[in-house]
């Protein structure tokens, strides 16, 4: 996935859907990112989750993001799973 630096924050920069067979609490979801990026996760509906930008991106600063989604169910002991979004960050001339 690419993204242009002068994205406003808010932008969606990926789409997840998540997706538990069990019942009950064993199949409730939860997601979280990495607490380092100018990311965050917000639930849309049902099982459906989105990346957006939280702050500003600098692709002089930093050029790509490997941002890492975590799912964990609720049941006990709690089974877990993770993906790697590859975000690259697109010049903007800014001078």
């Amino acid at each position: 996935n690419e993204i242009s630096e002068d994205a406003p924050s808010g932008t969606v920069v990926a789409l997840l859907h998540v997706h538990d067979k069990d019942s009950g609490k064993n199949g409730e979801v939860r997601c979280s990112l990495d607490k380092d990026v100018p990311f965050r996760l917000e639930k849309s509906f049902d099982e459906y989750y989105r990346v957006v930008t939280a702050s500003e991106l600098d692709r002089e600063q930093v050029s790509e993001y490997n941002v890492t989604v975590r799912a964990a169910d609720g049941g006990s002991p709690a089974l877990q799973n993770s993906a790697v979004l590859s975000l690259r960050v697109l010049d903007v001339n800014d001078n």
